[in-house]
């Protein structure tokens, strides 16, 4: 038997990993643009829930597109099979049935991906189609150097039955978490809501309360944010372990800063309102600060005491940033709505 499901193509963005990139095909073949969904979502949240995958989204282990479309009604769920077998025939019954997966894998075992045979990592990659006389699995994993088509049933096999061992000291940040066949299931039955120019207004006042006056300033938040970020430099020159976690729980809140940048710059074309434009010109600003601090971070393991001054220094500039365009943002909402209730905006302290 053969099956190969239709409208599955490329789809990334250059500030993103797996995560994003693995739900952007997924939700385009179900006719979903992923910009519009998957860029509306721009806060911070982690709860301390770290796991080594490169998927890893804070505060969502169960319903990973949840997380990262907190605007839309779409939901997605793991599975978790005993073993490989199981978790082979619970893939291909899904796709009979007529519907792409997504499937957690070791690249080592991908001989596609840069890393094969030499380094372990927990990957994530779209599934759509077998054919069961060849022995293939048809799968597509755009980040780079960006692969679709068939692999041997047996690579693939192996790739979702992992263990995920470190071996050796370039087995880094997402290693140690065995694959275990896991394998996610995307619902966006639900009605979806218009991109129009109500719902971007509605996205940008919730992304603002959230960020200036969020539930637990705690952990979520532009206040979460910094206590997290002082937290981890106070920390990081007793504590190795320090930098894999924020390298790790920056990747998909650089990847959501990203998207949002390119979600206010698509609606500002797409209504021809040259102010969100210009917000998606200053969230793409913070997206880039995030960027050169997960490389800072990345690159300190050798010399993290020395590292501190200058991390404490992009952080700084980090969450100036930050305050500026939530302080435009609000006062765009107040422009543009006046019934549009923004919660006081509070700076927050420095790190």
């Amino acid at each position: 038997m053969r099956v190969e499901l239709g409208d599955v193509g490329y789809w990334r963005h250059e500030l993103v990993h797996c995560l994003h990139t693995t739900a952007g095909v997924m939700l385009a073949q179900r006719g979903l643009e992923p910009i519009s969904v998957l860029g509306a979502g721009w806060g911070f949240h982690y709860p301390g829930d770290l796991r080594r995958e490169e998927y890893y989204l804070p505060g969502y282990a169960d319903s990973l597109f949840s997380g990262l479309a907190p605007h839309h009604d779409i939901h997605s769920r793991w599975h978790r099979p005993a073993d490989a077998e199981e978790g082979w025939r619970q893939v291909r019954a899904e796709l009979v049935a007529g519907n792409t997966v997504a499937v957690a894998a070791d690249n080592f075992h991908l001989p596609f991906r840069p890393a094969y045979r030499d380094v372990h990592t927990n990957h994530l990659m779209v599934v759509h189609g077998f054919d069961d006389e060849a022995a293939e699995v048809l799968v597509a994993d755009p980040v780079p150097p960006a692969f679709q088509g068939a692999i041997a049933l047996e690579a693939f096999t192996a790739a979702r039955d992992s263990g995920n061992p470190v071996k050796h000291d370039r087995d880094l940040f997402f290693t140690a978490n065995p694959i275990g066949n896991r394998w996610l299931e995307l619902d966006t039955s639900a009605p979806q809501p218009a991109f129009d120019p109500a719902f971007v207004r509605h996205v940008l006042a919730a992304n603002v309360g959230g960020l200036t006056d969020p539930a637990d300033p705690a952990t979520s938040g532009l206040a979460g944010l910094s206590a997290f970020l002082t937290g981890a430099w106070d920390r990081i020159g007793a504590e190795p372990e320090v930098v894999d976690e924020v390298f790790i729980v920056v990747g998909p809140v650089l990847a959501s800063t990203g998207l949002h940048a390119a979600f206010l710059d698509l609606a500002g074309r797409r209504f021809g309102d040259v102010r969100l434009r210009e917000l998606g010109r200053r969230v793409d600003a913070v997206a880039h600060h995030w960027s050169a601090l997960r490389i800072a971070v990345a690159t300190a393991r050798a010399g993290r005491s020395a590292a501190v001054p200058a991390l404490r220094g992009r952080t700084a500039r980090l969450i100036a940033e930050y305050e500026g365009v939530l302080e435009a943002m609000a006062a765009h909402l107040s422009g543009v709505s006046p019934t549009v209730r923004v919660p006081a905006f509070s700076r927050t302290s420095r790190c």
